[in-house]
């Protein structure tokens, strides 16, 4: 378990390094490079706009993967879908930008973005499901969490290495040329993966479906006929965590630097500081979810998000790094009460022969809902002189569609991974 969970995590950090360092160079640098002619505001929105591309893309990569995995096997997705996110991610960073080849650069940036989403919608499903179908009942939630643990180290790394330029090289160095390592460096972290993955072992449960021939047909059929009000609830209750974090990560990141004068690296120090946080206690809330479910610490999570978006809007205004980790610090911790578990607890709603497809899905559809929405939501919402009250009505709003989604969901924890009804939902989950 260890050695499986361990290739799980660091793949996963793999696959959202090249993921978030897109998003931390949108905040940054995307937009006067890439939309020139745009007016600040405008050049920031269409950056973001690339960015919410990848998004957009990630649920059709779960339906493209999850029919793999549900009809080959967990282990091809990990190995396909790191090797084109990766590919796509040193692609992004030679690039070359508006003033060489004018509108075919943000054209060929959209592109790409488009690749990098849909290989990250595979990963997911992969990774999970690998961990979750081989842990024992009674500790599934704390070794299904170690997937989990890979976007906060991916995000570490890709903002470390953006940190470490932009403190090293002059703003020009950085505009030029800086910003462009942190891709070409995915191609180093793509071989790891790989050469780690390819030991793996497929899972006990799918290769049981494979000998006894009852592997899905058409996987994404099975679950719009017979899930469709499960997947719908899962995209909904997820999609909060998606807009937290990225409000947090993303638009935080432009917003202190653009519009409070915030050191970058010191808005970026900030920001991975409560990351840091996360990824610690995300194995903790995991190994809680054993004990006390899973529903439970997700409809914890949803209310102090609630409560908690006001507050941290008020704290970021301030502009003072201690106050604004603060914030950040306890939004995430909410956030890690919902995600630690949902790598347990999604796979837990499905049935074997649909499970890839349906918990990818449901979770990267919930990336396109909070995900691709809130750092354009945000960004226009906090136009003006004011603090940004409007996006913390937004994120407050996402958070009460959640909690209503969570609470309409079943608890699984004591429901074996195996042991499912016929029609494919856990004993009395939504069909």
């Amino acid at each position: 378990m260890l050695r499986l969970a361990a290739a799980s995590l660091v793949g996963t950090a793999i696959e959202f390094y090249d993921f978030f360092v897109y998003g931390t160079a949108a905040a940054l640098v995307l937009g006067p490079l890439f939309f020139p002619t745009f007016s600040p505001l405008a050049g920031t929105l269409a950056a973001f706009g690339t960015f919410a591309v990848g998004f957009i893309a990630r649920p059709l990569g779960s339906v493209l993967f999850g029919h793999i995995g549900d009809r080959r096997g967990r282990r091809p997705v990990l190995i396909a879908s790191l090797l084109l996110t990766g590919v796509a991610t040193v692609a992004v960073g030679c690039v070359p930008d508006y003033g060489a080849i004018g509108i075919t650069a943000p054209l060929l940036l959209l592109l790409l973005r488009f690749l990098q989403g849909l290989g990250l919608g595979g990963e997911w499903g992969g990774a999970v499901l690998l961990t979750a179908e081989h842990a024992p009942e009674g500790r599934r939630g704390l070794w299904a969490s170690f997937p989990q643990i890979g976007p906060a180290v991916g995000f570490l790394l890709a903002n470390g290495v953006m940190l470490g330029l932009s403190a090293a090289l002059t703003d020009a160095q950085f505009r030029s040329w800086g910003w462009r390592v942190p891709f070409w460096a995915a191609g180093v972290l793509v071989i790891v993966g790989l050469l780690l993955r390819t030991s793996l072992a497929e899972t006990p449960q799918f290769e049981e479906l494979a000998a006894q021939s009852r592997r899905a047909k058409v996987p994404l059929a099975e679950v719009a006929r017979h899930h469709w009000r499960l997947l719908l609830l899962t995209a909904g209750a997820l999609a909060l965590g998606y807009a937290v974090f990225y409000a947090v990560t993303t638009w935080s990141l432009s917003y202190a630097t653009e519009r409070l004068g915030v050191d970058r690296t010191v808005m970026l120090g900030c920001i991975m500081a409560a990351v840091a946080l996360k990824g610690v206690l995300t194995p903790v809330a995991a190994a809680l979810s054993d004990r006390y479910g899973r529903r439970p610490l997700c409809l914890t999570g949803c209310a102090v998000t609630v409560l908690w978006m006001f507050p941290m809007i008020a704290l970021l205004r301030t502009g003072e790094p201690l106050l604004m980790f603060f914030g950040f610090t306890v939004a995430l911790i909410a956030f890690v009460m919902m995600f630690a578990v949902t790598a347990a607890y999604l796979p837990e709603l499905y049935e074997p022969r649909v499970r890839c497809t349906g918990a990818a899905v449901g979770y990267n559809l919930a990336g396109v809902l909070g995900g691709a929405l809130t750092p354009i939501i945000a960004t226009a919402a906090a136009h003006g002189s004011g603090a940004p009250w409007g996006v913390a009505a937004y994120l407050s709003g996402v958070g009460l569609v959640s909690l209503v989604c969570f609470a309409m969901l079943p608890e699984t924890r004591p429901t074996p991974v195996a042991d499912k009804t016929a029609d494919g939902a856990a004993e009395g989950a939504p069909a």
